[in-house]
């Protein structure tokens, strides 16, 4: 079994990705608690579900978060892009 593999409900196979490592921040990523590592595979999910936070790095081709979020409403779009990150690239325990 691979090791990011564990067995599910009934034995299902579920994979469980790390999560986001602040250490690992893509460095266009501004200062805040958002940011986006490494591990991103450019699926512009998080561009679409928050873009007044996050965008592309086109010549790298990777998202970053742009704007922390300032408003109850962006704080709530980030947080959703972060729970539908495939491979939970995007950190929130980065520094206030």
């Amino acid at each position: 079994m691979h090791p990011a593999a564990g067995a599910g409900i009934e034995g299902l196979l579920i994979l469980q990705f790390p999560m986001a490592d602040r250490e690992d921040k893509n460095v266009e990523n501004v200062p805040g608690k958002f940011y986006v590592d490494s591990q991103c595979i450019d699926c512009d999910l998080c561009r679409e579900t928050a873009p007044n936070n996050f965008t592309r790095a086109e010549d790298e081709g990777y998202s970053y978060v742009f704007k922390q979020p300032e408003t109850p409403e962006d704080l709530a779009q980030c947080r959703e892009a972060m729970e539908g990150c495939p491979v939970e690239a995007i950190g929130e325990d980065g520094a206030e």
